[in-house]
């Protein structure tokens, strides 16, 4: 139960504050913010309300009173029990973002940062991928071959030419024009162009 004389100070201030006194919503703001701390500690005791502190909620709810102040009109209850409706409120917006964006809890924590990729890293690796299938297909199948064999196999012209039947020279003009088809096409589609050379 609130003390009747900080529900009476608090009621004196917050006409002060609607008239434009700066230091009457400091004060309020004094008052207000230890009571309401207690009040989110009481309410957000549940492991699923972990990832949110009482004092964040707290602080939204006396940065809404605060903002309410210039349009308070007393109804019949006191300015406190206008902050425990904001208070009701608030706290059921920190549980919803809570099952919104559920708090992970790993029993150990990792001794160093994961090396592997992250998922923003293999939804990037997947597009560039489709991307470069989809940008292969504009060369012809004896130039995509001699591609995927001196680049994405590393193998020498050489190599490259004994395994298609050719000679090294021809697999090096091979590969020249099939660049510069690659380069041409990009130069048309600059959104393929920021993925496959991201």
């Amino acid at each position: 139960m609130a003390d009747p004389e900080m529900v009476k100070a608090l009621d004196d201030l917050v006409v002060r504050a609607v008239a434009g006194d700066e230091e009457a919503v400091t004060q309020i703001v004094r008052l207000v913010h230890p009571l309401m701390v207690r009040h989110c500690a009481s309410r957000l005791r549940n492991r699923d309300d972990l990832h949110v502190t009482a004092d964040d909620v707290a602080q939204e709810i006396c940065m809404a009173a605060v903002a309410a102040i210039p349009r308070y009109q007393d109804r019949g209850r006191s300015f406190l029990a206008f902050v425990y409706g904001i208070a009701a409120n608030k706290i059921a917006d920190a549980r919803r973002r809570s099952r919104i964006h559920p708090l992970c809890i790993v029993d150990d924590v990792p001794e160093r940062e994961s090396v592997e990729p992250g998922p923003e890293e293999l939804a990037l690796h997947s597009e560039r991928s489709l991307a470069t299938g989809e940008l292969m297909k504009v060369l012809a199948p004896n130039h995509r071959e001699v591609l995927m064999m001196r680049i994405v196999l590393g193998w020498s012209a050489a190599e490259t030419a004994e395994a298609i039947g050719t000679s090294a020279g021809v697999v090096r003009v091979m590969q020249h024009r099939a660049l510069n088809r690659l380069r041409a096409e990009l130069g048309r589609k600059p959104v393929v162009r920021e993925l496959v050379c991201a």
